[in-house]
C-alpha cells in the first residue's frame, strides 16, 4: 500500500491547470499582462455576477461589463399600463401591489407584466425548490387538514350510528373533504413562484422591480436598471439564491429577467477570468480580462443555443468590440463552414477581429467527430481537451499519476471537407466557480467546454501583452503564433490535439519577434475545389494515384489600405514531408488565389490512418513557421477475406490506460450488422472500453450513422454488441480504453458482419393496397429470419392558419443597419386522447448552424394561451405529454430578406402522436396466405445467396388510432433478424399511409321517416318552419311578445316551453345580479310549467324497457332522449334558481356573477334575501330539497348536465366540500378562469389556505392575458 504524507502540499495548480500551457511562467514574467485591456465575451448558459471570483479585475474594475439574455427566454411582455389608486396597482398575477411613495415616476404611468419562476429557473434549482417548497408549505398543512377531517368524521360517526337523509349528506359531505383532499395530494402539482413586475420611466432611465415577496409589498423588493448601466443585481431570495439583473428593450415594452440557465456558463468564466484577490492559487488564466456575459442557451430548452441566441450575441460582441469570445457549446453538422449563424461568426472575425476560439466537441474517440462551430468553420479555432498527471491527482484523485494524454471523449478531426479540425488542445477539466444556486462555491466539470476557455483566457494574457506593447495583432496572426509554437506531445495523435497544447509564453514571443513581417497580418485561405483539405477516406479513393487542385489566396485584415494590397509579392517555398506526397517546390503569391496541383500516391501505403500536410513558408522568413498548411488525410481500409464467417479478428492486443485502437473496414457487400466480442486475458485488472463505430455519409452528420457504447469489461470476462453497418462502406471502429482505467490488458477481440438485405428499404404501405410485398435476401451466410412490423407513432401533418411577417427590434439589427425579420406561423390541432407528441419541422428540423435561416423555434398552447412546452431544431428532444383538447402552435422563422420569409408562408409542420400501445402487422410467407389471412409466417432459415418474399397485411380499420384522417400516416419498424443482435441493429423504417375511414351505413328507419314527412301539407310545413323560427329568436329578443304569442296556438309544443324557460335564465353574464334575482321566481315557474309538459311515468316505463320492437322505435327513441334532457335541464334550472334564492342578497355586489352556468361565488354564500319572510325562505329550501331528490331519480349528482345544480345545492346548505367536490369537476369540464376562483374561494372557506394559494399562483400561468413572446 502507498504510503502518502500529509505534510504532502496539495496540488493546488492542479485546480485550475496553468503550468501546462506556460500561463503560469508567463504571469510570473509579466504580472502585468494578466489579461487587463481585453473583453472577452462568454456565450454560454450565462454567468452568475455573485459567483466567487466574478466581481472585480485585478485593476478594480468590474469584471462583468454587462449580463444579457438573448434567447428571449428571460422576456416579459410589459405592453399593459396602469395608473395607482390609493398608491395600489393590480398587478397580472391578480396580487394588490403597493407603490412606495419614495418611488420617482414623474408620468405617474407603470407597466406591468408577470413571470413564472419556473419558466427561467435553472432545472437543476427547479427541482431543489419544487422539493422545499413541498416539505415547507404544503406538507404541514395538508397533513394537519387531513387529520381534522379523520376526526370529525369519526366523531360523527360515533354521535349518528344510524343516520337521517340529511345527515347522509352531512356524512357524504365529510367523504368529500376527505377525498378531496386525497386527490389534491394525489394532483399535487407545483406552479412555482409567480412574479409581478413593474417598469417606469424616472426621467433619466428606466427602472424596474420584481415582486420576490409574492405578497405586493414592492417596498421590500430591490428597485435595478439595465445591468450595464448600473452594475445592479438582485436575488430572488434566501431559499433560491438565483441571482438576476435586468434589460430592457422595445421602449419599456419588453423587461428582460437574466439569471444563469446553468452552472457551465460561469465555471467557463471563472476558467478564463475568475480573479480571488486573497486566493491567487484560485485565479482563472486571466484575471484581469473583463467578461461580457452573453446567455445564448434558452431555459425553455434545457439551455439549448438557439439561432435567435447566437446571432443578437454576435450583434452584441460587435457592438462591445469584444477582443475574444469563448464559446463552449456546439453540435454535430451535417456540412461543415456554413449556414448563417457561421456566416455572422465569420463576418465577426474577419471584419471586426473578433477572435472565436470554441470547442472542438465531446464526441470522440472517432475521427472526424468535431462540433460545429469548434470544429468546422474556418474562422473559428477549435480546442481539444488535454488531461495532466497533476489534474489527475489534483481533480480526479486518481491512485497514481499516468502519462498525459487527450480524454478519450475529446472529438478528433479531421472535419468532412479535409480541415484538420482541432487547432490547438488545453486542459479539459478544472474545479472552479459555480453559481450560488448550486449552494457550492466550486465544482469538477471536464469536457471541451473547459479546454476552450483555459486556451481563450490564455490568448487574453497574450492579446493584453501585445496591447500594452502598441502591437494590434490581426486573428489570423495570434491564431499563426498559437498553431507555429504549440507543444506537440508524443503519442497524441495530430486529429485529437492539433498542433498541440497552447504555449502562452512563446506564442507572444513568437508575435513581438515577427510583428514587423509583411505577412504578420495576412490571413490565408487553402481550399482544395469545394473542400478545405485533401481527405481520401472512400476505398474507390485509394486505388490510384490522384491529382488535386490547391488554391491559395491572401486575407487581408478589413480596411487594408489599397497601397498594401497591390504591394503584396510573397516568394514562398512548399514543402511537404512524405514520400507519397508531389507538390511544386515553390509559388509567387500577390493579392489572388493561386492554384498548384499535388498528386498523392497512396499505393503502398499500408492498412490504417496516415496523415501529412503541404505547407507554405515565406523565403524571405523560413524561421517564422508555416503561413499555411494543407491538411492530407488519407485511410487505407482494412478488407474482410471472402471466407464463410466474414469477420476480422485481433488477439493479444495490450491496452494501456487511454489506448485507442483504430480499424478502418470495408464492410462486405451485403452486410447489414456487425458484432464486435472482446475477452480479457487479465485476471487481476477489471477495465472500462469506449466502442466507437461512425461512418461518413455524404451531407449528414457523423450522429447520423453512429455506435456509442462505454463498457466494463471484467477480469478474464468477455462482453458483446451489435451495432447497424452500411453495405460497401467503409466504418471506423475505435476500441478505446478508458483515459482514467488504471493497469494494463490483454484482450482479444472480433468484429464478425452479418447481413439480411431487405427490398424496399424504407418499407411504404399503402392502406389501400390490401397486400404489400418485400423481399428479404441473405447475401452472406445463413440466417435465421422472423419479420415483425410494428406502429409506433401517428404523424398529423398541419398547414398555418395564418402567417405574418414582420421587422424585429432594435437587438436584431447586424453592422450596417441590416434588420431581422420573423414570419410567425401558427398551427391548430386536436389531441383524441392524452399521449405524448412530438412536433417536428420536417423542411428544418435536423438544421442549426449549418441551416439557411437564422433560426427556429416553436411554442405549444393550450387553449387558454398556457405554454406547455417549445422545440427547435432537434425535435426528439422535445415531446410533450398532451391531455385530450385543442392546441394551438406556434413557430417562428428568423431571416435577414423578409423575401426569403414569405416562401414559407404556407409551411407544412408535422405533429407526431406516439401511439399508447404499439401495433403490429400481420406478415405472411405467401401472397394467397396473406389474402385469406391463413397461417402467418414463422421463422425462416435463409442459406447464403438465397432470397424470400413476405407479405403484409392492412391494418384492421377498428385498429386506426382515432383522430386521423386522409394526408395523416404512420411510422414504425420492420425487424428481420431472429437473432438478438440482429433484432437490435437491423431496423428497417416503415411508413404506413392511411386512407379514408369507412362510410357508415344509415340507418333504414329515420330515412323512411322523413318520407312520410314529405307527405305533410305545405302551409302546415311553413306554418311549423316559422314557429320553430320564431322560438329559436325568443333567446336573441329580450321579450315576452313572442312567447305570448306562440302560447296562444302552441301551448302543448315543449320546445316553446323549453326556450321560455332558456330566455328567462339566460347564461349571460351580461344579466346583473339584480336582474336575475327579479327573475329568479319566474325561472321557476317556467321550469314548473315544462315539467308539467312532460309525462314522467311514461317517460320511466320507457327508460325501463331493455328491447323496443316496435318499427318507428328509431323515432321514439329520439323523442324520449329529448324529453329526458328537457326534463333534466328544467329540475335543474329550477333547482339552481331556488338556491339562487337563498344565495343572492336582494341588490347587486361587486364580484358576484350571476350567470346561470357560471357557479355563484362562494364568498357571498349563505346570505339571506333579506326581504323574504321566514315561512317562504322554509318554503324555498323545502322545493329545493325535494328537486334536489327529484334530480337524482333521473341523472347522477356529477353528471356534466347537473353539475352547477349539484355544486349551488351543496353552496346553500353551507356544504362546501361537496361544493368544491363539483367545482372541480366543473373545471375540468369547462376550465376557466372564473370556475377555478370559484375553487379558491371554496378552499379558503374549508380553511384549507395552502391549496388555495397554490391554486392561486397557477391563475396567471394557466389563463395568461396574451402568447408569451419568442
Amino acid at each position: 500500500m502507498a504510503a502518502h504524507s500529509t505534510e504532502e502540499p496539495f496540488p493546488f495548480h492542479g485546480l485550475l491547470p496553468k503550468k501546462e500551457t506556460g500561463a503560469a511562467s508567463y504571469l510570473t514574467r509579466f504580472p502585468g499582462y494578466d489579461g487587463r485591456g481585453v473583453l472577452i465575451a462568454i456565450l454560454d448558459t450565462g454567468v452568475d455576477p455573485g459567483a466567487p471570483g466574478m466581481q472585480v479585475t485585478t485593476e478594480g474594475k468590474p469584471k462583468i461589463v454587462d449580463i444579457i439574455d438573448t434567447t428571449g427566454s428571460g422576456d416579459v411582455n410589459m405592453t399593459t399600463l396602469v395608473e395607482p389608486k390609493d398608491g395600489t396597482i393590480t398587478g397580472l398575477s391578480g396580487r394588490t401591489l403597493k407603490i412606495p411613495p419614495a418611488w420617482v415616476n414623474p408620468s405617474g404611468k407603470y407597466r406591468i407584466g408577470v413571470k413564472n419562476g419556473y419558466e427561467f429557473f435553472p432545472k437543476a434549482l427547479k427541482e431543489r425548490i419544487q422539493k422545499e417548497r413541498k416539505e415547507k408549505m404544503w406538507d404541514p398543512p395538508h397533513r394537519a387538514a387531513l387529520a381534522e377531517v379523520s376526526r370529525r368524521t369519526e366523531e360523527f360517526d360515533l354521535s349518528h350510528p344510524s343516520p337521517s337523509q340529511l345527515e347522509k349528506l352531512q356524512k357524504e359531505e365529510l367523504q368529500s373533504q376527505s377525498e378531496l383532499l386525497a386527490s389534491l395530494e394525489k394532483k399535487y402539482s407545483d406552479p412555482g413562484p409567480v412574479y409581478d413586475c413593474v417598469l417606469w420611466h424616472d426621467d433619466i432611465t428606466w427602472r424596474a422591480v420584481v415582486d420576490t415577496s409574492e405578497s405586493g409589498e414592492l417596498s421590500q423588493c430591490t428597485v435595478l436598471g439595465s445591468y450595464r448601466e448600473t452594475q445592479e443585481y438582485a436575488s430572488l431570495g434566501n431559499a433560491e439564491m438565483l441571482n438576476y439583473s435586468v434589460n430592457i428593450y422595445d421602449e419599456g415594452n419588453t423587461l428582460c429577467i437574466v439569471t444563469s440557465g446553468g452552472a457551465h456558463g460561469t465555471h467557463v468564466a471563472s476558467i478564463a477570468a475568475g480573479y480571488f484577490p486573497d486566493e491567487p492559487e484560485r485565479n482563472g488564466v486571466a484575471p484581469g480580462a473583463q467578461i461580457l456575459a452573453l446567455k445564448i442557451g434558452d431555459t425553455r430548452l434545457s439551455t439549448m443555443e438557439t439561432g435567435t441566441g447566437l446571432i443578437r450575441a454576435m450583434i452584441e460582441v460587435i457592438n462591445h468590440k469584444c477582443d475574444l469570445v469563448n464559446y463552449s457549446y456546439g453540435e454535430a453538422t451535417h456540412w461543415p463552414n456554413s449556414g448563417r449563424i457561421c456566416e455572422v461568426i465569420t463576418e465577426a472575425v474577419q471584419k471586426h477581429n473578433v477572435m472565436f476560439v470554441s470547442s472542438a466537441g465531446n464526441n470522440g474517440p472517432c475521427l472526424s467527430t468535431v462540433g460545429c462551430p469548434g470544429g468546422t468553420t474556418s474562422s473559428v479555432i477549435g480546442v481539444g481537451a488535454y488531461v495532466t498527471p497533476d489534474m489527475m491527482v489534483a481533480e480526479y484523485s486518481l491512485r497514481e499519476k499516468l502519462p498525459p494524454n487527450q480524454y478519450t471523449w475529446s472529438s478528433r478531426g479531421p472535419s468532412t471537407d479535409g480541415a484538420l479540425g482541432v487547432s490547438i488542445s488545453a486542459p479539459g477539466g478544472a474545479i472552479a466557480s459555480v453559481p450560488n444556486w448550486t449552494l457550492r462555491g466550486t465544482q469538477l466539470m471536464n469536457g471541451t467546454s473547459m479546454s476552450s476557455p483555459n486556451a481563450c483566457g490564455g490568448i487574453a494574457l497574450i492579446l493584453s501583452g501585445l496591447k500594452q506593447n502598441g502591437i494590434r495583432p490581426s486573428v489570423p496572426a495570434v491564431r499563426r503564433a498559437l498553431e507555429n509554437t504549440a507543444l506537440k506531445v508524443d503519442d497524441i495523435e495530430v486529429f485529437a490535439q492539433g498542433h498541440g497544447i497552447i504555449q502562452v509564453d512563446r506564442a507572444l514571443d513568437y508575435l513581438t519577434q515577427h510583428a514587423s513581417l509583411p505577412t504578420s497580418h495576412l490571413g490565408f485561405s487553402v481550399t482544395v475545389g469545394a473542400q478545405r483539405g485533401i481527405y481520401l477516406r472512400d476505398p474507390a479513393h485509394v486505388l490510384a494515384p490522384s491529382d488535386h487542385g490547391v488554391g491559395i489566396e491572401p486575407i487581408f485584415p478589413e480596411n487594408t489600405e489599397n497601397s498594401e494590397r497591390i504591394s503584396l509579392q510573397l516568394h514562398l517555398a512548399l514543402t511537404c514531408a512524405t514520400p507519397w506526397v508531389q507538390c511544386p517546390s515553390h509559388l509567387e503569391l500577390m493579392n489572388q488565389c493561386r492554384h498548384f496541383n499535388v498528386r498523392i500516391d497512396p499505393m503502398g501505403l499500408r492498412e490504417g490512418l496516415h496523415y501529412t500536410e503541404v505547407c507554405g513558408y515565406d523565403t524571405a522568413a523560413p524561421a517564422s513557421g508555416p503561413l499555411f498548411r494543407v491538411p492530407i488525410t488519407v485511410i487505407i481500409p482494412t478488407k474482410v477475406s471472402d471466407g464463410r464467417n466474414q469477420e476480422v479478428c485481433f488477439t493479444d492486443v495490450h491496452f494501456r490506460p487511454g489506448q485507442i485502437r483504430r480499424h478502418f473496414i470495408t464492410v462486405p457487400q451485403g452486410a447489414s450488422w456487425a458484432e464486435i466480442t472482446l475477452t480479457s486475458h487479465s485476471g487481476d485488472v477489471s477495465s472500462k472500453f469506449v466502442l466507437h463505430a461512425v461512418h461518413l455519409v455524404k451531407q449528414r452528420a457523423y450522429r447520423a450513422n453512429e455506435f456509442y457504447k462505454f463498457s466494463s469489461l471484467l477480469e478474464k470476462g468477455s462482453l458483446t454488441e451489435a451495432f447497424p453497418v452500411l453495405s460497401g462502406r467503409i466504418v471506423e471502429l475505435c476500441i478505446a480504453r478508458w483515459w482514467a482505467s488504471l493497469g494494463d490488458v490483454t484482450v482479444d477481440y472480433s468484429i464478425s458482419f452479418h447481413g439480411l438485405t431487405t427490398s424496399p428499404s424504407p418499407l411504404h404501405i399503402h392502406a389501400s393496397e390490401g397486400v404489400t410485398n418485400f423481399e428479404v435476401s441473405s447475401p452472406l451466410r445463413y440466417e435465421d429470419v422472423s419479420p415483425s412490423v410494428t406502429l409506433k407513432s401517428w404523424v398529423q401533418p398541419l398547414r398555418p392558419i395564418n402567417s405574418k411577417i414582420k421587422s424585429l427590434g432594435l437587438r436584431d439589427v447586424l453592422p450596417n443597419n441590416r434588420q431581422l425579420y420573423e414570419i410567425v406561423l401558427t398551427y391548430s390541432f386536436h389531441q383524441p386522447k392524452s399521449g405524448e407528441v412530438t412536433p417536428s419541422c420536417p423542411m428544418l428540423c435536423e438544421l442549426l448552424y449549418e441551416s439557411e435561416f437564422d433560426s427556429q423555434l416553436w411554442m405549444l398552447f393550450d387553449q387558454n394561451k398556457r405554454l406547455l412546452g417549445s422545440g427547435d431544431a432537434y425535435p426528439h428532444q422535445y415531446s410533450l405529454k398532451l391531455e385530450k383538447g385543442d392546441y394551438t402552435l406556434r413557430l417562428q422563422v428568423r431571416h435577414e430578406q423578409s423575401s426569403e420569409l414569405e416562401r414559407l408562408k404556407d409551411l407544412p409542420f408535422v405533429v407526431s402522436h406516439r401511439l399508447s400501445t404499439t401495433l403490429s402487422l400481420d406478415v405472411y410467407e405467401t401472397h394467397r396466405a396473406a389474402l385469406m389471412a391463413k397461417k402467418k409466417a414463422n421463422s425462416v432459415t435463409l442459406f447464403p445467396g438465397a432470397t424470400q418474399p413476405f407479405y403484409v397485411t392492412a391494418l384492421p380499420d377498428d385498429k386506426v388510432p382515432k383522430g386521423t384522417s386522409p394526408g395523416c400516416y404512420m411510422t414504425g419498424s420492420l425487424v428481420v433478424p431472429k437473432s438478438e443482435y440482429g433484432k437490435k441493429a437491423d431496423i428497417v423504417p416503415v411508413v404506413y399511409h392511411l386512407i379514408p375511414a369507412p362510410n357508415k351505413t344509415k340507418n333504414g328507419g329515420k330515412e323512411k321517416d322523413k318520407e312520410g314527412e314529405k307527405e305533410k301539407d305545405v302551409k302546415e310545413e311553413f306554418a311549423e318552419a316559422l314557429r320553430d323560427l320564431k322560438i329559436q329568436w325568443m333567446t336573441k329578443l329580450d321579450t315576452n311578445s313572442l312567447y305570448d304569442e306562440l302560447k296562444e296556438n302552441f301551448s302543448s309544443y315543449l320546445p316553446l316551453h323549453v326556450q321560455r324557460l332558456h330566455q328567462l335564465d339566460l347564461e349571460k353574464s351580461a344579466v346583473c345580479v339584480q336582474e336575475r334575482v327579479k327573475r329568479l321566481l319566474e325561472v321557476v315557474s317556467a321550469a314548473d310549467l315544462v315539467i308539467s309538459q312532460i309525462d314522467q311515468t311514461a317517460l320511466a316505463v320507457y327508460l325501463t324497457m331493455k328491447t323496443d320492437p316496435r318499427p318507428d322505435a328509431a323515432s321514439i327513441k329520439s323523442d324520449m332522449e329529448k324529453q329526458k334532457s328537457s326534463l333534466l335541464d328544467a329540475l335543474c334550472r329550477k333547482g339552481c334558481a331556488l338556491a339562487d334564492q337563498l344565495l343572492l342578497p336582494p341588490a347587486p355586489q361587486e364580484g358576484a356573477s350571476g350567470a346561470g352556468t357560471g357557479p355563484a361565488p362562494a364568498e357571498v354564500a349563505g346570505e339571506q334575501v333579506t326581504s323574504s319572510s321566514d315561512e317562504s325562505q322554509e318554503a324555498v329550501v323545502k322545493t329545493l330539497t325535494d328537486t334536489f331528490w327529484e334530480v337524482q331519480k333521473w341523472a347522477e349528482l356529477t353528471d356534466s348536465k347537473v353539475l352547477t345544480f349539484s355544486y349551488k345545492h351543496a353552496l346553500a346548505n353551507k356544504m362546501y366540500g361537496r361544493a368544491l367536490k363539483y367545482s372541480s369537476k366543473i373545471v375540468e369540464d369547462k376550465p376557466n378562469k372564473d370556475n377555478m376562483k370559484n375553487c379558491i374561494q371554496l378552499m379558503r372557506h374549508l380553511g384549507w389556505t395552502h391549496c388555495a394559494t397554490f391554486t392561486e399562483n397557477w391563475l396567471p400561468i394557466m389563463y395568461p392575458v396574451e402568447y408569451t413572446p419568442f
